[in-house]
């Protein structure tokens, strides 16, 4: 394009037509458009073009030997203008009869990826990320996502909660350095954190109700379809409430979610044809992990009371109930040390999961805010007290009662826009495997 087009299209720019936007009241109007060119279908006399924005397609039609035509290639930038009429296409409402067309930006490349073919392989979509949120299906999820987020923040900010910020390096773990990324930090050996558990548990002392939604990272060599390297999280704490109260909270968060989503993503549930299921809107159910150990129990797996639940036993569990459910009162020995027992049985502790059907979304439970106690804990699970006395020391100035838990919003877009593998759900996914892009 030359330094004249490029000109001509910035002083145009600002009466540029989404596509989402055109309409009826349109037709016999001029109006002009940019977007990609998403298909070419070249005839005798005439060339129609399917052009996309961020927000929908529209077929255009140009005389052959337009100026200009040449240069256009699938995936380039173009600006057409000129009148809109109705199409007689039954894929299309309306038809833009091009009068002058321009080049912005010429796809040079082949594209690997063919936007109007289904494209199965995640792998061949991943490696060109940036082009594939050109796919409706793709650009849909993160659009819900997007959503899903501004839902999130307001359900929790007209609570009264105060978003913070904490550090992803730091000098200890919050659950005793597993699956930690290492780094050396100016000479000293510093981690990527996994949780901002510490640090969140200390703002208890000057505000009563945080949250944070931020990014962490787990060093686990998993290659399942629910499990990253790199993840976001949804942490809240709560200062004068206990477990049962963040169950009600999630609950709360998770159904203004879903209304949010069903009202204002329309258009993108469309698209990535799923239905949202009304089960949402019933009080999700809670098992104790007593109950739940009894129903495995009963369907002849091998397990008894203190065993950690693996994914085979709840695949099973999941099949029994695909809604959304909690399952609580968890034995104290598999929970982190920071988690308080149940002070009628001192075996049992005061958590929870929830899960949808196979999937756990959260995990949270009372916290101990007795220094000592906590300090005992750590001990019994065979971690150093002088490896987390910064975090110690806080218990020690008058620290009030609190539970909290973190939400996995990567797993939760799962659940919602009804994806299997959870790399559908993220821009740029890490695992084992994958870097790049």
């Amino acid at each position: 394009m030359n330094s004249k087009n490029h000109r001509e299209n910035q002083n145009n720019s600002t009466h540029q037509q989404l596509i989402c936007d055109i309409s009826s009241q349109f037709v016999g109007k001029h109006i002009s458009i940019v977007g990609w060119v998403n298909k070419l279908i070249k005839l005798k006399t005439v060339t129609f073009i399917v052009v996309c924005d961020n927000t929908g397609l529209l077929q255009i039609a140009i005389k052959n030997k337009t100026p200009n035509q040449n240069e256009i290639t699938k995936n380039s930038i173009i600006q057409a203008r000129g009148i809109l009429q109705k199409s007689q296409s039954h894929d299309f409402d309306f038809e833009l009869g091009v009068q002058s067309i321009t080049v912005i930006s010429k796809a040079i490349t082949q594209s690997p990826l063919d936007m109007n073919s289904n494209i199965s392989y995640l792998d061949t979509r991943l490696n060109s990320r940036a082009l594939d949120i050109r796919n409706p299906k793709t650009a849909a999820i993160f659009k819900i996502r997007h959503n899903a987020l501004i839902s999130i923040r307001a359900s929790l900010i007209q609570k009264g909660f105060i978003e913070i910020t904490t550090p992803k390096i730091i000098g200890n773990a919050a659950e005793g350095g597993a699956n930690l990324f290492s780094m050396k930090y100016f000479g000293n050996d510093a981690y990527l954190a996994q949780s901002p558990q510490l640090y969140k548990e200390q703002m208890m002392l000057g505000f009563n109700q945080i949250f944070e939604i931020a990014t962490f990272y787990r060093a686990e060599k998993s290659h399942t379809l629910k499990h990253l390297s790199e993840f976001t999280s949804v942490d809240i704490e709560c200062a004068f409430v206990n477990y049962s109260d963040i169950m009600d909270l999630i609950e709360s968060i998770i159904k203004n979610l879903y209304e949010f989503i069903l009202h204002n993503c329309k258009q993108e549930i469309n698209i990535i044809n799923t239905k949202i299921p009304n089960s949402y809107k019933r009080p999700f159910k809670r098992f104790t992990y007593s109950q739940i150990v009894e129903k495995l129990q009963n369907n002849d797996v091998g397990i008894k009371f203190g065993d950690d639940l693996l994914d085979s036993h709840l695949k099973l569990i999941g099949n029994l109930h695909p809604e959304f459910y909690f399952i609580t009162d968890w034995p104290l020995k598999i929970k982190p040390f920071y988690i308080s027992e149940k002070y009628e049985n001192d075996h049992l502790s005061q958590s929870f999961d929830l899960q949808c059907g196979d999937i756990e979304i959260s995990s949270g439970g009372t916290r101990i805010y007795d220094y000592q106690k906590l300090k005992n804990r750590m001990i019994d699970q065979n971690l150093n007290p002088s490896d987390f006395e910064n975090y110690l020391n806080v218990f020690n100035w008058g620290m009030p009662p609190h539970a909290g838990c973190g939400i996995g919003l990567d797993r939760l877009m799962m659940v919602l826009t009804n994806s299997k593998n959870i790399r559908e759900t993220v821009l740029y996914p890490r695992d084992p495997n994958r870097l790049f892009p």
